[in-house]
């Protein structure tokens, strides 16, 4: 049976040392601070909401290390269907507690009482534009809002900075899709399905000089206040309403963002190396 197949209880955290052992490096790597800790609890499940960072790979196990670590939260993330096409990756992502996300997958973990992390903006997201850093892009999503609903689940804000400043981007989707090749692939359905318009088509970008290695960025991470879904109770079929708690998830992660912003800017342990090596 293949992981994109198993039941999505079928998980049992990895012990902490090999998690510790997984992401030594880039602990080391990109420095990261955390906030707000004291609002995830293993006694209090949640859903957390992040913003979705260039490529959605960097900063993700950092966090799920330092809320298993910190906090003894176990954190059950919900991907795109996409990446169970993959083999090898899909396995890791299942022994990393990572499932689909889509609701019956979502219900089956609330109902376990198991704390979730969800990005609205999906690939479309990740798939940055040129001078999308930070931007939440989650277009008329409110899959979340009623799923927290429907389980009373209170709603985590969880920001991360850092990561976006890791590259630059040179050509973006919007390059593609103005390009004769682009136009003329995107005119093949099977493509444009694939691609879905384009929303997924990564940037090609450029790190440390003309490569492909990520400037050593401090990432930063808050996990703000938890937001509380019981007024809604009963209503989560109610579009007015999903828009509602969308609304204040975003407003409330923005201002995590820019909070995080602020503190980099006045960060004194930002290394003179990590300062030189993130600016040109």
């Amino acid at each position: 049976m293949s992981s994109f197949e198993k039941d999505v209880l079928d998980f049992t955290p990895p012990p902490l040392s090999s998690v510790n052992a997984a992401v030594k490096l880039t602990e080391a790597y990109f420095d990261p601070i955390f906030f707000g800790l004291d609002n995830i609890s293993p006694e209090k499940p949640a859903l957390l909401v992040g913003n979705h960072t260039i490529y959605g790979t960097l900063d993700v196990p950092l966090i799920f290390a330092e809320a298993y670590r910190e906090r003894g939260v176990v954190i059950r993330g919900l991907a795109d269907a996409a990446h169970y096409k993959i083999p090898g990756w899909r396995d890791l992502l299942h022994r990393s507690g990572i499932v689909v996300g889509n609701r019956h997958n979502c219900s089956r973990l609330m109902e376990a009482g198991e704390t979730l992390l969800v990005y609205p903006g999906g690939a479309r997201e990740v798939a940055k534009r040129r001078g999308e850093k930070y931007q939440l892009t989650w277009k008329t999503r409110t899959g979340f809002a009623y799923m927290a609903i429907k389980h009373q689940y209170p709603i985590t804000p969880i920001a991360s900075v850092g990561a976006d400043d890791t590259f630059d981007i040179h050509f973006d989707a919007y390059d593609f899709k103005e390009s004769h090749i682009g136009q003329w692939l995107l005119k093949n359905k099977r493509f444009n399905k694939i691609m879905r318009n384009g929303d997924v088509l990564m940037p090609i970008c450029t790190g440390i000089g003309l490569s492909s290695i990520p400037r050593p960025e401090r990432f930063y991470f808050s996990f703000g206040s938890p937001i509380d879904t019981t007024p809604f109770k009963g209503q989560e079929d109610d579009l007015e309403v999903q828009w509602h708690v969308r609304k204040l998830i975003g407003d409330a992660l923005e201002k995590e963002i820019e909070m995080l912003q602020r503190f980099r800017e006045s960060d004194s342990e930002r290394s003179t190396l990590r300062r030189l090596l993130t600016r040109y």
